[in-house]
This record gives C-alpha cells, structure tokens and sequence, in this order.
C-alpha cells in the first residue's frame, strides 16, 4: 500500500489553490501547509498527497479513486475553473476495463492528475 505521493510543482502559489479546488470532490483537505515549500493534503486519516516544490518539474501522472461517477465529474470541473487544462473528459475508458470511469486533467505544471471510479459498468456498445 502507497503511505502518500508526491507531485512536483514550480509555483507553489499557483498550484496552491489547484489542488484545493480539484481535491476537494474527492474528499481531500488540505491538512498541511509549509508556504512556498509543500502542502499536504488528508483523505480518510492519512495525510497521502503532497504537492511539493522543485526548481525543475518532470511533469508526472497521479491517479486518485474518486467515490462516484458524480466526483469525477466535479473534480474535473472544479479543477478547469482553478486553472487546470482538460487532458480527458469525464467518461468510460473501454481501454482499461469496462467499469473505468475517469478524467483527466493538467495542472499548471503539466502533471495529468486523475480521478477515476469503479463502481458501474459501460452500456454496451
């Protein structure tokens, strides 16, 4: 089991609000804050998603399980509104299985965050 990730960010006051706004359908709160340098951010009892900042960013891909086909949909809009660029809109994804449910989104750095769900099944085709 992953304890937290970590996501490279150049501009902490821009990425900041990002990732309050798109976390925060999926049940994240910022827990921690070190200005200029980290955030922290708790879902359930563990404080598991970092932003953190780098001189360089190698751009990368996190994935988070959002709770309902309904989160997703407001993760990717909450996450457009605060400055995000759409890398897939909310949907099935045939190429990874049946009963995925995701979007895709850039944050200001080009790191694709994602937010998928599980829990339906595709209409068939």
């Amino acid at each position: 089991m992953i304890e937290h990730v970590s996501v490279p960010v150049s501009q902490y006051t821009k990425a900041k609000p990002f990732y309050v706004a798109a976390l925060k359908p999926l049940g994240y709160v910022l827990q921690r804050d070190y200005p200029d340098e980290a955030a922290g951010f708790c879902e359930g009892e563990s404080t598991s998603f970092w932003i953190v900042m780098k001189d360089e960013v190698q751009p990368i891909h996190v994935a988070l399980r959002a709770p309902s086909k309904q989160a997703v949909h407001e993760f990717y809009s909450a996450a457009l509104k605060a400055g995000g660029k759409d890398n897939g809109t909310p949907g099935f994804r045939r190429q990874y299985g049946d009963d995925y449910y995701a979007a895709f989104v850039l944050d200001p750095d080009g790191n694709n965050i994602e937010a998928c769900y599980f829990g339906e099944t595709a209409p068939a085709e």
